[in-house]
């Protein structure tokens, strides 16, 4: 049997492949990596630490583990190529073709573009705001990191009670871009001191994330000249956050493709590396 671990800022994401078939498993950070932490992350995934040939390790401080532990091989993976190929996985569970080049869009605790090109991957751009940002301005703005509950106001809220929209600054579309597009994130409230509903700000909030993450990954993709544009990570585990990417996509007419399950893809990316 091997694994793969993902450590991550937020989260520490692991899957393993038995017989072929893929267990998957996530926990909160919580320390450095060491073996200690390996044995406990596996444990919880109901692995026999004894029974893995070879371990994948990504992200994080991963560097900072031993190229053994006792009988287990430990595979340090770039973060790049892991995010690449586990994008790359992502699309061909659901139909996708592979074998095209990709964007792929790790939307985690921050955001990077990586390219994906056959076994080719490199780092494109990135942005510093992502998941991370979410929850900082949501402990400061909703009091509250729940992302679930996050997630549930901002899907009863109008980002507009926060937001300005073209319709308001210039009464009209403008390019590509309807009326009800966000001009200024937060401008209504630059002009007034008003009262916004919690629903309200925190669907502010998932705009101004979601956009910034998909106006990157749009960059990245024209940059790149490439049509094909996936994301992964936690963050896209939010409702809101899909939908605005995907909202996103349709105002600068590019699919931009958010499968379920997004936050196991690097750690998938890097298991595949093994067999690489």
């Amino acid at each position: 049997m091997n694994a793969a671990i993902d450590f991550g800022i937020t989260n520490i994401d692991a899957v393993a492949e038995a017989d072929g078939t893929l267990h998957r498993w996530t926990r909160p950070a919580a320390g450095a990596p060491d073996p200690a932490l390996v044995r406990s992350v596996l444990a919880e995934g109901g692995v026999d630490f004894d029974s893995i040939r070879q371990l994948a390790v990504t992200g994080g401080r991963h560097r900072q583990l031993p190229a053994r532990i006792e009988n287990c091989a430990v595979v340090g993976v770039n973060e790049i190529p892991a995010i690449g190929r586990g994008g790359l996985a992502l699309a061909e569970l659901i139909g996708e073709n592979a074998r095209e080049p990709w964007i792929v869009i790790s939307a985690g605790s921050g955001t990077a573009a990586v390219s994906a090109r056959g076994d080719e991957y490199a780092h494109v751009t990135g942005s510093a705001v992502g998941g991370g940002t979410l929850i900082g301005l949501s402990r400061l703005i909703l009091r509250t990191v729940d992302p679930h509950e996050i997630d549930a106001l901002a899907q009863n809220g109008d980002p507009n009670g926060a937001d300005l929209a073209l319709s308001d600054v210039i009464g009209g579309p403008i390019g590509s871009l309807p009326p009800e597009a966000t001009a200024v994130n937060f401008g209504r409230l630059a002009r007034h001191a008003l009262n916004v509903s919690r629903e309200d700000l925190a669907a502010a909030l998932v705009t101004l994330v979601g956009q910034v993450i998909a106006v990157t990954a749009i960059n990245a993709a024209r940059a790149e000249k490439i049509d094909r544009v996936i994301f992964i990570g936690h963050l896209t585990d939010m409702l809101s956050i899909r939908k605005t990417i995907a909202r996103v996509g349709e105002f600068y007419s590019l699919p931009l493709t958010v499968p379920p399950d997004t936050g196991y893809a690097t750690a998938i990316g890097a298991l595949r590396h093994l067999s690489k």
